[in-house]
């Protein structure tokens, strides 16, 4: 999925062996094997496309301190171990008390503290996003403009000085969407290596995280190995498209298995999964986001599980609630029924019994 369109109006062994395609993946059936529960999920403390977050936007700068805590240990109840942090800045407000841009006026007055207070006390793992100090929207300027560089580097120094002590912040975040078409675009892949250096220079041991769109396109194309294997990036999270319907979710396992032999070849980055597990209330990308049916969400699941070592989704907020919370964000019909649908999952296949306590 393009995220920043995102409903818009405008284990490994188990593989297979890795042999090379150029053929587009056709529908089948996804593998039948153990399916990996999603142990992490995007987390905003406000969405940049206000009609597609309709359901939940409003309740967000709402919360308390105390809500944004129990947000996060709900996340964490529910298995959610690494939680991506989408922006820190938005329509030139930050989300926390900066020097560089003005705060936005939640209730909370600082919910990155509050949310890392939160996640230090339970080892929930944060990817720290370093934007959107520009337009979102502008995809290309945000990766290429010298003030939107000198306001991300700003950024980054300054959350690092405000936050880095804690334990929980364990990553860096890119949110301008590396496209992927076949291959990545040049400006994309500087971008992304430029930030990482950044990072190396300001936070030597912190992971890196990208989530590209554009799955749908994947062939098994050694132009893109040869990227991957320079590519100074940790953690590639790509984006399974389900949920803006560019890929069946039958489709998704050939998608992913073909990822996993150009990852396998180029033997750098990890491969995880994005699951997008929302659904429209009309048309795509023209109505609001509401939860989508666990049945496809599971299947979902099933599908990348053989290849990734890690599935993560998007999003919780806004399309899960854990019944009786006092930090709601979404409509009450639906976002209950996908936690519950999920959490009896977690119990019936055991997954409570190995469950921090």
């Amino acid at each position: 999925m393009n995220r920043r369109n995102f409903i818009t109006t405008a284990s490994l062994a188990a593989c297979a062996p890795l042999v090379a395609s150029s053929v587009t993946p056709k529908r089948e059936e996804c593998p039948s094997t153990f399916i990996k529960p999603i142990v992490g999920s995007w987390f905003q403390f406000e969405h940049h496309n206000q009609v597609g977050s309709k359901h939940w936007n409003a309740a967000l700068p709402q919360f308390t301190t105390e809500q944004w805590k129990t947000v996060v240990r709900e996340m964490w109840e529910i298995g959610m171990e690494y939680l991506v942090l989408l922006s820190v800045a938005y329509e030139g407000k930050t989300y926390y008390p900066s020097e560089i841009k003005p705060r936005h006026d939640f209730v909370c007055p600082d919910p990155m503290e509050a949310v890392l207070t939160a996640a230090d006390e339970l080892g929930v793992k944060f990817f720290i996003s370093n934007d959107y100090w520009t337009d979102w929207d502008r995809v290309h300027h945000g990766m290429t403009d010298s003030e939107a560089w000198y306001l991300r580097e700003k950024g980054m120094n300054e959350v690092v000085e405000k936050y880095g002590h804690h334990k929980s912040f364990y990553g860096w975040y890119y949110p301008h969407e590396t496209e992927l078409k076949e291959v990545f675009s040049q400006y994309a892949f500087d971008y992304t290596n430029r930030c990482s250096k950044i990072v190396r220079s300001l936070t030597p041991n912190a992971l890196t995280m990208i989530a590209p769109y554009g799955t749908q396109y994947v062939k098994y194309n050694e132009k893109f190995i040869k990227q991957l294997d320079s590519l100074d990036i940790d953690i590639i999270c790509y984006q399974d498209e389900v949920g803006v319907y560019k890929i069946e979710v039958g489709e998704v396992a050939q998608y992913f298995e073909l990822l996993y032999k150009m990852h396998t070849k180029a033997g750098r980055s990890r491969l995880w999964a994005d699951i997008e597990m929302f659904d429209f209330e009309a048309e795509v990308y023209h109505s609001p986001a509401i939860p989508a049916k666990f049945e496809r969400v599971l299947e979902q699941m099933k599908c990348v599980s053989p290849y990734v070592e890690h599935t993560l989704c998007f999003q919780y907020q806004g399309f899960m609630n854990k019944p009786g919370t006092t930090a709601f964000a979404g409509l009450k019909e639906g976002t209950e029924k996908l936690y519950t649908d999920y959490m009896n999952w977690l119990n019936n296949i055991g997954w409570m019994n190995h469950r921090r306590k």
